[in-house]
């Protein structure tokens, strides 16, 4: 398909403004940019130094610097040091939360041919099991797996030598999920008196295929409600599963490979070519073939390979057989400001970056926009969900909702869809939290506060949300279908 310009100029101009007939709700369903910052400047991002405050070596901030700053290894989370309660007269009646899986190792396609030293996670379990629901059906023992190489097998293992699975979670992971929903549950239930004392069935818990999702998801409920049983993770199936997405989209794959990763539209190769030279050093420390164009068509292998390390206090790379050709930090600096540079023209700053998005998340709107309905008429029962997704999820999502300025979703990155009920008058309004703070938005009809998605009108959102991919995703899949 030819994803001209003038196509996707056509498409917005037909679908700019949208009327919900049932509400008579007009609303802004075309794109705006974001604003401008050196995240989205090449200039800055190819010559300056440093990473302009955004931490990637910890999950705890050095004293001094302030909760909220963008820290790649555990990102800003809703805690009730810097929670801000609504207005008097709006009651809170759900809550949707949506967030990335916590710190990792690197996966096997980030990790470099050979690997100078080893990774272990021995001090941790990865436990799967399956057991009988039934009563009087007979239990399972509590196994994990324990990851290990037996000398007598002559394949040497690529990457990383030890006891890790690539990816997992790693222990220290594990301890930020626990921490992250030991804090949600400060705020929603100790301050707000919103979440139930004990587990039931109005808090439902989903995640995606990848078990690392369902590794966090353990720890989190742990923490807020260390419940004596069983409890579910809701999932949906691999190949339609609308949270990590995995639906079939092959016209959101098209698009995205027409302007971003793979294309050769000189908006996204410029950076690349531009960074020949750090390239080439990168490939002299890692052995990973100059050729190779899984590794050169963008930043992402580096980056996760980096600043996985640099999150577990591990040394950055040096050559397995010169221990004196090493990557510097400068270098590590200059691939985690490209990757932000990278995520931000992907999902926001392309024009195209709003229908790729809604084609390959559409589904996932339409759910949480029915979920709101539910709520509303009080037809479910559930009043918090909470889904355990992956950068990709919320990559999509901030681009539909057009976050006013991108980033590349770190570790633990959340966003939460708070719905209220007025006292007075008994209209819904939604405030969207991103990083614990509220949402700001470029799209006007979103951004009803000088830009901040705060207590907007519910049926605003729900004419958005049907305007783009449908009620209850009628359009979705034209949207994929690839012509």
């Amino acid at each position: 398909m030819d994803f001209s310009r003038s196509y996707v100029s056509l498409f917005f101009a037909t679908i700019a403004t949208a009327i919900a007939a049932q509400n008579n709700v007009k609303v802004d369903l075309s794109w705006h940019a974001p604003k401008k910052s050196w995240i989205n400047d090449l200039d800055q991002v190819l010559n300056s130094t440093g990473t302009n405050g955004f931490r990637f070596n910890s999950s705890q901030l050095p004293v001094g610097v302030k909760y909220g700053t963008y820290n790649w290894c555990n990102m800003p989370h809703v805690r009730k040091e810097e929670y801000v309660k609504a207005d008097e007269g709006f009651e809170l009646v759900y809550v949707e939360v949506i967030h990335r899986h916590h710190k990792r190792t690197p996966y096997a396609s980030n990790t470099f041919p050979k690997e100078s030293y080893s990774w272990e996670c021995s001090n941790q379990g990865l436990f799967y099991y399956g057991e009988p629901l039934h009563q009087n059906s007979n239990t399972s023992a509590s196994t994990y797996w324990s990851v290990y190489t037996n000398p007598v097998n002559p394949f040497a293992q690529p990457g990383f030598n030890g006891s890790c699975q690539f990816p997992q979670i790693t222990s220290q992971g594990l301890d930020d999920s626990w921490q992250h929903g030991a804090d949600l549950y400060a705020v929603y239930h100790d301050v707000l008196n919103f979440l139930p004392d004990t587990l039931d069935n109005k808090v439902s818990y989903r995640v995606s295929n990848n078990v690392i999702t369902s590794q966090v998801a353990g720890m989190l409920i742990q923490a807020m409600y260390a419940p004596g049983s069983n409890v579910a993770l809701h999932i949906q199936p691999s190949g339609t599963d609308s949270l990590e997405p995995s639906y079939p989209c092959p016209a959101a794959t098209s698009l995205y490979a027409s302007y971003g990763v793979g294309s050769t539209a000189t908006n996204w190769t410029a950076h690349l070519h531009a960074t020949k030279p750090l390239f080439a050093a990168l490939d002299a420390v890692s052995a990973v073939p100059a050729n190779s164009s899984d590794w050169h068509a963008w930043f992402d292998h580096y980056y996760d390979n980096l600043s996985a390390r640099q999150c577990h206090a591990k040394p950055l790379p040096c050559h397995v057989d010169n221990p004196h050709s090493c990557v510097s930090q400068p270098q590590a600096d200059a691939v985690y400001r490209l990757g932000q540079y990278e995520y931000s023209f992907i999902y926001r700053d392309s024009p195209l970056s709003l229908r790729a998005a809604l084609a390959s998340y559409g589904v996932f709107m339409a759910e949480l926009a029915d979920n709101f309905r539910a709520a509303v008429a009080g037809t479910s029962h559930v009043l918090y969900r909470h889904n355990v997704a992956h950068d990709g999820s919320l990559a999509r999502l901030l681009s539909i909702l057009q976050v006013e300025q991108m980033v590349w979703v770190g570790m633990g990155s959340e966003v939460v869809f708070e719905m209220y009920k007025n006292t007075i008058g008994g209209k819904y309004f939604l405030r969207i939290l991103w990083g614990g703070q509220v949402l700001r938005s470029s799209n006007p009809s979103l951004g009803v506060r000088d830009g901040a998605v705060d207590m907007l009108d519910l049926d605003v959102f729900l004419a958005y949300v049907d305007g783009l991919v449908g009620y209850r995703a009628s359009k979705v899949v034209g949207l994929c279908a690839k012509t």
